[in-house]
């Protein structure tokens, strides 16, 4: 059970979101229920499982897990040396080529990245790279469009972990690969921004390889008890510089071997970053 200092800190990040208003970090707060000893990093995740418990009672239906902070230069930003986690809902999906509110998500941003889907659970508490291949049906293109509750996007560490790690939306592509068609480590990714190229990288700039990235979710989430199940969509990590959204953009991301994915923005959209 939170102290209500932690309560407190998940309420505002719940709130926010409803009330599409961004709020204060909630890091300060984090620091000081922490003061007597207590990890910062495991008292933000007990506020991300508050409020996904929050939102599984309201109705919302888990789907997977997305993958953050696994670019270095991010980590070297934050000061860690590890990515983090957040939920993702079924809500939260959007199609390829759908109009998507900017209101939906709070101060959005895109970037491109490999999803995979999973045919097997991963319930071992160290896994290989083979495991992850085995219990995998297929990769994906994926545009994540994340989002913070905190404004300004001041945010460090604690504050997107508790934050659903920066969660907003995810766009899929429809055209499953196998793994064995795909080197994930060596494909190229561009993005292109109505026709112009925003973002480029590769699969070497999500932890090496985007299975590194899954081996490391794999372990964790079997850590804290709540391992990886047949079904579950991953998004594994940016595969280049995330671009900001504004109401009106088109984002087509191809990722070599897997295809292209487009976010599209409806241009009479009230973007949500009031």
């Amino acid at each position: 059970m939170l102290n209500p200092e932690l309560i407190e800190a998940a309420d505002q990040l719940w709130f926010a979101a409803e009330r599409r208003q961004p709020c204060l970090p909630v890091r300060d707060a984090i620091a000081h229920a922490s003061a007597g000893g207590a990890d910062p990093i495991a008292q933000a995740y007990a506020i991300q499982q508050y409020n996904t418990e929050r939102a599984l009672r309201a109705g919302r239906r888990l789907v997977g897990r997305k993958i953050g902070l696994t670019a270095k230069s991010v980590q070297r930003q934050l000061g860690v040396d590890q990515p983090d986690f957040g939920m993702l809902f079924a809500d939260m999906a959007r199609q390829d080529g759908e109009d998507i509110d900017c209101a939906d998500v709070l101060q959005p941003k895109v970037e491109a990245e490999v999803a995979l889907v999973l045919e097997r659970d991963l319930p071992h508490e160290v896994n290989t790279v083979a495991d992850v291949i085995r219990a995998t049906a297929f990769a994906l293109p994926a545009i994540e469009i994340v989002g913070s509750r905190v404004a300004g996007w001041d945010i460090r560490l604690t504050d997107t972990i508790a934050d659903n790690a920066s969660s907003g939306l995810f766009v899929l592509g429809t055209r499953p690969v196998s793994l064995g068609a795909l080197d994930l480590a060596n494909c190229g990714m561009s993005m292109e921004l109505n026709g112009d190229p925003v973002s480029v990288g590769a699969g070497a700039a999500c932890l090496g390889n985007p299975l590194n990235a899954a081996v490391w979710l794999a372990n964790t989430m079997s850590r804290v008890g709540a391992p990886l199940k047949a079904g579950d969509v991953i998004l594994t990590g940016a595969l280049g510089p995330m671009a900001t959204v504004q109401p009106g953009n088109v984002f087509t991301a191809r990722i070599e071997g897997l295809g292209a994915v487009t976010a599209a923005f409806r241009a009479d959209s009230k973007q949500g970053d009031a």
